[in-house]
């Protein structure tokens, strides 16, 4: 297929830059401890330096595929999805989750709400970043609010993102793997003044899996 019919397919949301797809249990959040099938697309120009996934960020490097195996693909193993990236925002989810509802898929996401929505979500997580801050709507739209706790100041800067979302939303501090030993002790104390607040910890990567 020449580049140009790809790269028009692409942004028409019939194909995706797939990174890696998998069934396996999420590990953070409000979900932690189910499974889920987790589609992980290619492509993000936030730049968090702690970054865990930096070989998502350049979408060239993964094979676009055809969105209609992406969905048949889920439906093989479960029927949760968890679409993540990368930042999944930068292409036109549309046609994914139109497809994925049609098979009867829960759909979550979790984005840094960096970019305009497009799709139908069951559950959004906003993972909102300094470095490009979620639009309107995405505060809006948050179910869960997961702030990646680097330092101390992160914790000021998960205030100021808990203001500005919904009443419903669900408030989580997470520390940052590498950080882990030294951060986990504060914000424990911190949700045990803040009790608003949950902990959230990357649980997948302490049972060593996915």
């Amino acid at each position: 297929m020449k580049k140009e019919k790809i790269e028009t397919l692409v942004h028409e949301g019939k194909m995706l830059p797939l990174m890696e797809a998998f069934y396996t249990i999420q590990g953070e959040g409000h979900h932690t401890g189910t499974s889920a099938y987790f589609v992980r697309i290619g492509g993000c120009d936030v730049g968090c330096h702690w970054c865990d996934v930096k070989e998502s960020w350049n979408a060239e490097k993964h094979p676009p595929t055809v969105t209609e195996k992406i969905v048949d693909d889920v439906v093989k193993y479960s029927d949760t999805v968890v679409v993540t990236g990368g930042e999944p925002l930068t292409w036109d989810m549309t046609l994914l989750t139109q497809m994925l509802k049609q098979k009867d898929v829960n759909i979550h996401i979790e984005t840094s709400g960096a970019y305009p929505f497009t799709g139908i979500w069951d559950w959004v997580c906003l993972s909102p970043k300094k470095n490009k801050l979620p639009t309107k709507e995405a505060y809006q739209k948050a179910h869960e609010l997961k702030v990646i706790v680097f330092n101390k100041h992160d914790l000021q800067f998960a205030e100021e993102q808990a203001t500005q979302v919904n009443n419903d939303c669900l408030l989580y501090l997470q520390p940052e793997w590498s950080m882990r030993e030294k951060m986990i002790p504060i914000i424990v104390d911190y949700v045990m003044q803040n009790p608003k607040w949950k902990i959230s910890l990357q649980t997948h990567k302490y049972l060593r899996i996915p």
